[in-house]
């Protein structure tokens, strides 16, 4: 059985930093492409960034362009997304989740079969 478990949610200032992880098991990790959403009270879950099966590429909401950074380290069951320049519209519930052999062309999370329980992000102004 896939399982994902992300971590590293927290409480931190507009401005600051967080570094998200999603680790793995149950899956041939390489295999599989990972993305990571977001909820927040009221809204719909969106994606915010994606890494592929096939050659590592990586994608981001335009909302996080150029302070997000998603990163799956050779040989190790783990995906990290790096948050900088946090601002309170990033306050949300992450959640990683997993497809096998997808090149993240859709951000539909309905496209994704594997999800971790979600780590709480909350950003004061």
């Amino acid at each position: 059985e896939v399982q994902l478990v992300e971590s590293g949610g927290g409480l931190v200032q507009a401005g600051g930093s967080l570094r998200l992880s999603c680790a793995a098991s149950g899956l041939t990790f390489a295999d599989y492409a990972i993305a990571w959403f977001r909820q927040a009270p009221g809204k719909e879950r969106e994606g915010v960034s994606c890494i592929s099966t096939s050659d590592g590429s990586t994608y981001y909401a335009d909302s996080v362009k150029g302070r997000f950074t998603i990163s799956r380290p050779n040989a190790k069951n783990t995906v990290y997304l790096q948050m900088n320049s946090l601002k309170p519209g990033d306050t949300a519930v992450y959640y990683c989740a997993a497809v096998k052999w997808w090149s993240c062309s859709s951000w539909s999370p309905s496209v994704f079969d594997s999800w971790g329980q979600g780590t709480q992000v909350t950003i004061s102004s």
